[in-house]
């Protein structure tokens, strides 16, 4: 990997971790998660490597479902044992990455794009990925009365969350597909990109000051119920449907000086997936009372349910598809060429597969040798 880093990141990824960070009352980067009672440290319980405290950030967003699911249910507090589970909120994933390494949380659920930027970025120190946690979740929604087909897009302006986002880099990826050209930085071209946070998006459609969106769930729903309509799913765009939208990242001090307390945080994720997957309609209402309890505000049932059909809990990475999201990122011009090599650890997932009978997880050449 090249020693200067500027060699690796252009304009376009030095911009996104430039961005301004969230105001964090609790670890100074993100919203601190409210303890509603329901995770109890277990009497007799002791600590996990003698940590008093694990901290783990997350997304209040439904692709980030195991960690929602994990923190109501208290399945992270289960494995832990007497070391206090302690979540943090996040609204972009520059701030995470900036919280991860200046060590404000230990371990964090993230999209693949901040987790190649923070990867490349560090030279390769920063972190490693260490799990999967979904697929999928992600879609094109449109004004149908301004767009009724796919063609319909140029001349349009299309919400992405963030500047260089994996969800930016996909709908880029898209549009030069469709023979258009835009150019990444301003997002002017033959579409207009509007990078637009999902908290506002909703609302800037519903005003028509944009046409669309490319955007993951639940912002995708509830653009649905302001009257846009599905025109793709992103998932269809995939080999079998699949691509990674949510990886499980540890810093690697932390990964190297407590393992323990990292096998203790992904039993439970894999223990939480499992529960997701054998009662959905209850997982759907323990991540939105987690989103609740983190927000202030449930999701309607118009928005939940076609939004948690969407997406699949899987403790897969699902690595092959996080190179193929570095190609297209390069291809539009945010980022060269990255060497990704050693960007997964798969040991201790591999360790709990194992143990639970299941088929290890595949680094796709990008593992730890």
């Amino acid at each position: 990997m090249p020693a200067n880093r500027s060699s690796l990141l252009r304009r376009g990824v030095a911009a996104i971790a430039a961005l301004p960070l969230l105001t964090l009352a609790a670890c100074g980067y993100g919203s601190e998660a409210k303890d509603d009672g329901t995770a109890k440290i277990a009497a007799g319980a002791e600590k996990t490597d003698g940590l008093d405290s694990v901290k783990i950030g997350y997304f209040g967003n439904l692709t980030h479902g195991t960690a929602l699911v994990g923190v109501q249910k208290g399945f992270f507090q289960k494995e832990l044992g007497a070391t206090k589970v302690k979540p943090a909120i996040f609204n972009a994933g520059p701030s995470e990455i900036e919280a991860l390494n200046s060590g404000s949380i230990d371990i964090g659920w993230i999209g693949p794009s901040p987790s190649i930027n923070g990867y490349t970025k560090s030279n390769g120190k920063s972190l490693k990925i260490i799990s999967g946690s979904a697929s999928g979740g992600v879609k094109l929604v449109v004004n149908p009365k301004k767009i009724t087909s796919l063609k319909d897009v140029k001349g349009k302006k299309i919400a992405t969350p963030q500047l260089g986002n994996t969800q930016d880099v996909a709908f880029l990826n898209w549009a030069a597909e469709q023979g258009w050209d835009v150019d990444a930085q301003s997002g002017k071209g033959d579409v207009t990109v509007v990078r637009s946070d999902n908290k506002v998006t909703p609302d800037a459609f519903k005003a028509g000051s944009v046409d669309g969106a490319w955007v993951p769930e639940p912002t995708a729903s509830k653009l649905v119920a302001e009257g846009g309509k599905v025109l793709l799913d992103e998932s269809t765009l995939w080999p079998d449907k699949k691509f990674v939208i949510t990886n499980i990242i540890v810093r690697q001090a932390f990964l190297k000086e407590h393992p323990k307390a990292v096998e203790a945080v992904l039993r439970a994720s894999v223990e939480a997936n499992k529960w997701i997957n054998a009662n959905p309609d209850q997982a759907k209402a323990a991540a939105n009372k987690q989103l609740e309890a983190d927000s202030g505000k449930a999701l309607p049932a118009k928005v939940l349910d076609p939004a948690w059909k969407s997406i699949q809990f899987t403790d897969d990475p699902l690595a092959a598809t996080l190179g193929t999201e570095a190609a297209h990122a390069v291809k539009a011009g945010l980022l060269e060429k990255p060497d990704l090599k050693g960007i997964y650890d798969l040991t201790i997932i591999n360790k709990i597969l194992k143990s639970e009978g299941a088929s290890p997880v595949d680094a796709a050449g990008l593992g730890t040798s």
